[in-house]
């Protein structure tokens, strides 16, 4: 029977959606394991268990979140080995694609990332072009790596099995992949709304909301969704860089992509062109934006969004 390796990085209290959406994939190729890095708590294991994983396998090492993705990646190749799984599955993040590659090299085998879908034989399929084409990749090696977009498969409803069996792997030291450590952390203020790469919902701004993020951070709220930027508004200062969406960015698959004063150039298309539906409000009727768009608005953003969100908030209350 074909194994899949899921690899979940310090998730918190409770599991997220993504880890949720990896474990469906991994029960549709076959048996399920986890490679945890984090604290494992009761509830989390349970849900572990609930969603179909047979067995959580641990680092013996409790500090591979003081060093750069090396040791985690040192890591997974353990659990692979201890596990016999033949697919692992990683976020489609910049550390889940980086300690991706690492694997990779590790363990000889094919790695694929953007993957927005998986069938039972291992087949993926790949985002490509700035999300203009999807096409079919599947690696013939032993093991294969996929890097899987947030918000790309349903969520399985559990299974109501029980927790997990725990089996702690030996990391190998390795001095050079321990060779630069983390100093220090700055953890980011809760801003109440879901993580970007995450969100159901993504309500973002550009150059045309000339420095007022406002508006559509109300829109967000009401809506119950993520704010983005492009990276005209990020470099202004408008907003943090960890907003940015685009190819210099983060990529984004909300069910819902709704884009505010975004000339929609090539460099955002390629963090948000795969959403399910993009509604474009834009003063300009000639805007690239309006190609990729489900619904476009031409209008002045500082009316429209603020109507939208009136209207939301009526149907709602």
């Amino acid at each position: 029977m074909a194994k899949a390796l899921v690899f979940i990085d310090n998730p918190g209290a409770a599991l997220k959606k993504s880890s949720l959406e990896l474990l469906a994939i991994a029960r549709s190729l076959g048996e399920a394991a986890v490679a945890f890095n984090g604290e494992l708590n009761d509830d989390v294991a349970a849900a572990l268990g609930a969603h179909g994983a047979t067995a959580v396998y641990l680092p013996s090492a409790t500090d591979l979140d003081n060093y750069l993705v090396s040791p985690k990646a040192a890591y997974l190749a353990a659990a692979v080995a201890a596990s016999g799984a033949d697919t692992v599955l990683v976020e489609n993040t910049a550390d889940g694609k980086e300690i991706a590659a690492r694997l990779g090299v590790k363990l000889n085998a094919g790695v694929i990332t953007d993957v927005v879908g998986v069938d039972a034989d291992g087949t993926a399929h790949k985002s490509v072009l700035a999300g203009s084409y999807t096409t079919t990749a599947k690696a013939r090696t032993a093991v294969a790596i996929l890097a899987v977009k947030p918000n790309s498969v349903d969520v399985d409803a559990p299974v109501g099995a029980g927790a997990p069996e725990t089996i702690t792997v030996e990391v190998p030291a390795d001095a050079a992949a321990n060779a630069a450590r983390i100093t220090g952390r700055t953890e980011k203020p809760a801003s109440g709304r879901p993580e970007l790469t995450e969100a159901r919902i993504v309500v973002a701004g550009g150059r045309g909301v000339d420095g007022d993020f406002g508006p559509l951070e109300e829109l967000a709220d009401a809506l119950g969704g993520a704010v983005g930027a492009s990276r005209a508004a990020t470099d202004a200062g408008w907003i943090g860089h960890d907003y940015q969406v685009g190819q210099t960015g983060k990529t984004v698959s909300p069910q819902l992509y709704i884009s505010a004063g975004i000339s929609g150039a090539i460099q955002q298309k390629a963090g948000m062109q795969t959403s399910k539906v993009i509604v474009a409000i834009n003063k300009d009727a000639e805007s690239p934006v309006f190609e990729i768009a489900d619904f476009g608005i031409v209008g002045d953003l500082f009316k429209v969004v603020p109507q939208a969100t009136e209207e939301i908030k009526k149907r709602k209350g």
